[in-house]
């Protein structure tokens, strides 16, 4: 199965998929730039703002890297490749393919015992689950621009003669449409915090579940290895959260990601 897996018919697929993407970003930022030209900016802050972005995009990618590294092993180089690359999102796959190859009856994400229906489950799986963001916006996305790009609109104060008891109502009506306003906007972030907490916690849950089930010796180091990879990628995130936010250096936000994520497994074959 790894052969079929690793086989050049899956590279010809994934890879002229992943080509048309790429060729479609060329044109996007050849078309950005000719447009930045016609509305006079200058070319030296185009070429600067290109350089930048590909400077700041290449060690963030290392986290992506490492997500195809870490799936190749068990659903080959090409797929990995071709659903981290386009639109995928290393904490989503493995999530999804984990749990699909529950559903199949494998005991555990490897290549030694995936087959064919397993893996067309997973890949069909893993794509189903993450088109709906695309179809969403196709239909709603309009909508929401014109909802969080809406802002009331100042009107003028009626007479010159005012009084200041009708300035303080309009003052305090502005102040209560814009408490409403930023509410509506914190809901959105609340719930992806929510969301992220819950997603989680279960993960956590599943560790402590299998350390438990293993009599609790810590000498059991199947179990205790997840929970001690998960506490110092999670101190790795928050001493660079901590520089991001407290000492200014936001740099540090764009390699946030693959530092946890190189330090995490650098502590797994340390305790594993």
């Amino acid at each position: 199965m790894t052969a079929t897996l690793n086989s050049a018919t899956m590279y010809l697929i994934c890879g002229m998929i992943i080509l048309f993407v790429a060729i479609v970003c060329v044109i996007f930022l050849i078309r950005a730039y000719q447009a930045g030209k016609a509305i006079g900016m200058d070319s030296g802050v185009l070429k600067r703002a290109i350089t930048s972005s590909a400077t700041f995009s290449i060690l963030p990618s290392v986290g992506i890297l490492l997500g195809v590294i870490a799936l190749s092993g068990s659903l080959g180089t090409p797929w990995p490749w071709l659903r981290l690359s386009v639109i995928g999102a290393l904490h989503y796959e493995t999530q999804v393919a984990q749990g699909a190859a529950e559903q199949v009856g494998l005991t555990s994400l490897s290549a030694a015992q995936m087959t064919p229906t397993a893996f067309t489950t997973i890949a069909l799986l893993m794509s189903i689950c993450i088109m709906w963001g695309m179809i969403l916006s196709f239909f709603f996305n309009k909508m929401y621009l014109a909802r969080i790009s809406s802002r009331p609109t100042d009107q003028a104060g009626g007479k010159a003669g005012t009084s200041t008891e009708s300035a303080a109502a309009d003052s305090a009506k502005k102040s209560s449409e814009s408490n409403n306003s930023t509410s509506r906007q914190g809901f959105g972030d609340a719930a992806m915090i929510a969301m992220f907490i819950g997603l989680v916690s279960a993960y956590i849950g599943s560790y402590i579940g299998g350390f438990v089930s293993g009599n609790g010796s810590f000498a059991f180091k199947g179990s205790l290895v997840p929970i001690i990879v998960a506490a110092v990628s999670a101190a790795v995130m928050a001493v660079f959260t901590w520089l991001a936010e407290k000492k200014n250096m936001v740099w540090l936000e764009s390699f946030s990601i693959a530092a946890s994520m190189l330090i995490g497994m650098l502590a797994a074959i340390l305790f594993g």
